[in-house]
């Protein structure tokens, strides 16, 4: 054999067995290949938009702050009684309407991804309130949510396909108890409403009956033994409005911050027992006392 270049020695050479693939065949796996790569790229870009928080709503309400304060009563059971000792001291400030600012986590869906989102809840102090809440990706609004509970009648504006109503019973039983929850943020209104009252049960528990209408409703309130401030409420409420019976909801106290020298929550969390974790976790981050929310109240947006 004359001396040739090793690459033409060995052109045409094959291993016994051995088949080059034909080229139809490697381009028929790449689609599958691309479309493997495509619906990563689209499941990681879907999960980094969720990772940005969105910015928080500016301040919208000036407040002509607390002027009027009254005593704190007497014969309260223990725990509530240290509770409102080491808030308020001697003197309940007299609490009208409460502007709660934040930011939070939601779950719409059990099981499904959790979404960043910011909120404002205006509550006419014990009466009303209305929820603004934007769950966003990327920081931009995805989800809407526009719900209020206005003398007794509940309204929830959701995007499709969630449900939205109006004046369901079973809503407004649940609007209702959304509203004396998020009364911890100006926990004064639990002492200054004749409606509400305290009863004792042990060192580190008590009941707290709200109204409902004509009725009352009734929280277990769990009172941290080491903090003396409230750790947990649990309450039976209508989870949703088809369902024929209530379900145990816990809303619990993760951490506690200053909002004008006063300690109030600063993280709180919702949570369903039959469900594994929180629906929603919300972070207050500005408490307005005592603005003019009567318009607002009943408005749209934040």
């Amino acid at each position: 054999m004359q001396d040739q270049p090793y690459s033409r020695q060995i052109k045409g050479f094959a291993a016994p067995g051995f088949r080059s693939p034909h080229p139809a065949r490697r381009l028929r796996g790449r689609p599958l290949l691309w479309g493997a790569g495509a619906l990563a790229g689209l499941g990681f870009l879907g999960w980094l938009g969720l990772q940005v928080h969105p910015r928080p709503f500016p301040p919208a309400f000036p407040s002509p702050g607390v002027t009027r304060t009254v005593p704190l009563p007497a014969g309260l059971p223990g725990p509530v009684d240290r509770y409102y000792q080491q808030t308020y001291g001697e003197r309940l400030p007299v609490i009208t309407s409460a502007v709660i600012t934040g930011r939070a986590t939601l779950r719409p869906v059990p099981g499904g991804p959790t979404f960043p989102a910011r909120f404002r809840f205006i509550h006419e102090a014990g009466r009303n309130y209305r929820h603004y809440i934007e769950a966003t990706w990327f920081g931009l609004p995805l989800l809407r949510v526009n719900e209020a509970y206005l003398d007794g009648v509940s309204r929830r504006e959701m995007p499709r396909p969630l449900p939205s109503s109006t004046g369901d019973p079973k809503d407004a039983q649940a609007a209702n108890l959304g509203l004396w929850s998020e009364t911890l943020w100006m926990p004064a209104v639990y002492l200054t409403d004749h409606r509400v009252r305290w009863e004792a049960v042990d060192d580190t528990t008590a009941l707290l009956r709200v109204p409902f209408g004509e009725a009352e409703e009734t929280y277990v309130v769990r009172f941290d033994p080491v903090t003396g401030r409230p750790a947990m409420m649990e309450v039976m409420r209508y989870q949703n409005a088809a369902d024929e019976a209530k379900t145990l909801w816990l809303n619990l106290t993760l951490s506690w911050a200053e909002f004008g020298g006063v300690t109030l929550p600063g993280k709180a969390a919702a949570h369903w027992l039959n469900q594994a974790r929180p629906w929603a976790v919300f972070t207050a981050e500005q408490v307005t006392y005592n603005a003019d929310v009567g318009e607002a109240v009943r408005g749209r947006g934040p």
